[in-house]
């Protein structure tokens, strides 16, 4: 699938409104973590570089199409000034005459930034007259927001069916990236698949199955598995429900030629807390008053060999109870481990979802992967092989 970018427009005196996520942590009226706002100012550079003027639409919290004083995208005004060292006019509407006095106000190398668009309760049902009403305020749309794009939003998906649209560099580098490790991929293909439960990635595994040659199991996830296999798992977390679907996986995977990569040694302790007295013990040796944690040494050796095999890594979620020490062993030795091999030029990684991000940070390897996804919900449901409605609208065909 093709999407046209940047480059396939004429900006030149033109009203561009750009759909951004912004929704950042805030506290006492601070941005806390300017990640996804850093993440944005290459597509408004570029935007002002070809003569546009950025118009940014976004959304804040869940304000459920109310107006809600404390969900204010102003609040992120002066972080958005200072990273992109322009001027930003904020608009106390996102559509009707405060927005278009904004918009009309705007010099060029100005940004404007509208307000919250879930203040308006047809942006999350796709209304068409507000898709309609955002789409006059501009002449053409970018979208660098992938991380809404699963969602099928009047700034999202329906304006982008009313004005000439393309992805936003951030947009297009994501997509650029997960294509070329789950579409068109380099083999063999390793996927890392951790976090709580096996509930929650069925549609995720079951995608996977058919795409890449071995899937690493890691987190409480793979308690499930190894209790399926008839190991015990203590007082572990584990859905003891799920068995025969862990069961069910097992025998798809071996059909479908997937490997299916499980901890043959654990790190148990009596207790979820930070430096809880541990052990390492093999898989088949979990004590029944104790709890699988992380996994073990010779788990993560047979790990960084079978990496050293792949030319493609794609991760979500950690290996372990990464949170707490000495349980994030395992994620951080496995994390730089593939950093070390993408540094190299051996693979290519590409990993995401919150927790992922998280432990890749404490790893310090976050930078080191090819590619690390921000966008959690659209990461999952682009592995799980669903379509994105955002990202459709722009397609080519």
């Amino acid at each position: 699938m093709t999407h046209r970018t940047l480059d396939d427009l004429d900006l030149d005196g033109k009203t561009v409104l750009t759909r951004v996520d912004i929704n950042v942590p805030v506290e006492d009226g601070r941005v806390t973590d300017d990640t996804r706002i850093r993440r944005i100012l290459p597509t408004l550079d570029a935007i002002v570089e070809k003569g546009g003027r950025p118009v940014l639409l976004a959304h804040f919290g869940r304000p459920k199409g109310q107006r809600v004083p404390g969900m204010s995208l102003s609040v992120v005004t002066g972080a958005l000034e200072t990273l992109s060292g322009r001027t930003v006019r904020f608009a106390p509407d996102c559509i009707g005459e405060a927005a278009a006095q904004a918009v009309a106000a705007q010099r060029n190398g100005e940004i404007v930034l509208l307000e919250n668009t879930r203040f308006h309760a047809g942006e999350e049902v796709n209304d068409p007259d507000f898709a309609a009403a955002l789409a006059a305020l501009g002449d053409v749309y970018v979208n660098d927001a992938f991380s809404a794009a699963h969602r099928a939003h009047a700034s999202t998906e329906g304006i982008a069916r009313l004005l000439p649209s393309v992805a936003g560099l951030g947009m297009a580098a994501e997509l650029v990236a997960l294509e070329k490790a789950l579409s068109e991929p380099e083999r063999p293909v390793f996927a890392v698949i951790g976090g709580a439960k096996v509930s929650t990635k069925l549609d995720l595994i079951g995608n996977l199955l058919e795409k890449v040659d071995t899937i690493v199991i890691g987190g409480g996830m793979a308690n499930t598995f190894l209790a399926a296999q008839g190991h015990p798992v203590g007082t572990s977390l584990c859905e003891h429900d799920m068995l025969d679907t862990a069961r069910d996986i097992m025998e798809r995977a071996e059909a479908a030629g997937c490997s299916l990569l499980l901890p043959v040694d654990v790190v148990v302790a009596e207790g979820f807390a930070a430096n809880s007295p541990h052990r390492t013990v093999p898989v088949d040796a979990c004590p029944d008053d104790m709890m699988i944690l992380d996994a073990g040494e010779e788990t993560v050796a047979a790990l960084a060999d079978a990496f050293g095999e792949a030319k493609t890594v794609v991760w979500n979620g950690p290996l372990g109870a990464f949170e707490i020490e000495p349980f994030d062993r395992a994620t951080v030795a496995a994390a730089r481990r593939v950093a070390d091999l993408t540094d190299s030029g051996a693979l290519l990684s590409v990993a995401g979802g919150g927790d992922t991000v998280a432990a890749l940070n404490a790893a310090g390897v976050a930078e080191r992967f090819s590619y690390v996804s921000t966008a959690g919900g659209a990461f999952l449901e682009w592995m799980e092989g669903r379509t994105l409605p955002g990202v459709a609208a722009l397609s080519d065909g």
